[in-house]
């Protein structure tokens, strides 16, 4: 009996304590829901270019004659992928390099070699995803921050905002030539509210908010067991004075 009274107590005050972890983890599920259906899923093809074709016949320079422009500004390059992309309405080689997180890019009618197509290729990109040419480069990301996470895996990215009412923007992979996330004020809104409540986002330092995460799911795993053992101690005692 002096188990169960001491069971009972620790379940009590235990279960009060980690209650509020208990709230946020079924609050989170509850928003997860919500967002599922007030959020439209993703396109089963990722947005890419406006552009609908590559004007093939166009092209003069070969895939060799473009690394070979490449070289001419960096002597060691070593190609790892090579495509053809339509910019600007001109067929473009994007080369990615060893060693170097932005692709080369040369006209592959001139020969010209210009790496600043890299922006206007997701610029482009970004327009076709929004539906307008206002749009604003707003950041390259090279790592991730609070609103473009780790799930989205695809680095580096360009950030382009529409400036709109509802606060639209995109991020544009130019490695994948597509859309790899696109949002608003209202859907980052209801995100952030479920990495608040599901991960504990508010927490910056990521070491602490493991321990606490990992300490909450734990005292929650606790509490179950504590109750499952109650129950079962309180019912063989029943079962007793009734025999």
């Amino acid at each position: 009996m002096i188990k169960a009274q001491w069971i009972r107590k620790a379940h009590r005050w235990i279960g009060l304590i980690f209650s509020i972890t208990v709230l946020m983890a079924s609050g989170s599920g509850l928003i997860h829901l919500w967002m599922s259906r007030s959020q439209p899923a993703p396109p089963a093809v990722a947005a890419r270019s406006p552009v609908s074709h590559i004007d093939v016949d166009a092209i003069t320079v070969s895939a060799a004659d473009a690394m070979q422009s490449i070289k001419k500004q960096r002597s060691s390059a070593v190609a790892k992928e090579i495509h053809l992309r339509s910019i600007a309405g001109q067929p473009w080689y994007q080369v990615f390099l060893h060693e170097e997180q932005k692709a080369a890019y040369v006209n592959a009618v001139t020969g010209e070699s210009n790496d600043a197509m890299d922006e206007q290729f997701a610029r482009e990109i970004a327009m076709g995803a929004l539906g307008t040419n206002a749009i604003e480069h707003r950041a390259y990301l090279t790592q991730y921050d609070a609103e473009y996470i780790a799930i989205f895996r695809i680095l580096p990215v360009y950030r382009f905002d529409n400036n709109d009412e509802m606060g639209r923007r995109v991020y544009v992979s130019t490695l994948t030539g597509s859309v790899t996330r696109a949002t608003d004020d209202q859907k980052q809104w209801e995100a952030n509210l479920f990495s608040n409540f599901h991960k504990w986002q508010f927490i910056t330092n990521k070491n602490l908010r493991d321990s606490l995460l990992g300490l909450a799911t734990f005292g929650s795993f606790f509490v179950s067991i504590l109750g499952i053992w109650l129950f079962v101690i309180t019912g063989k005692s029943k079962r007793a004075r009734i025999g």
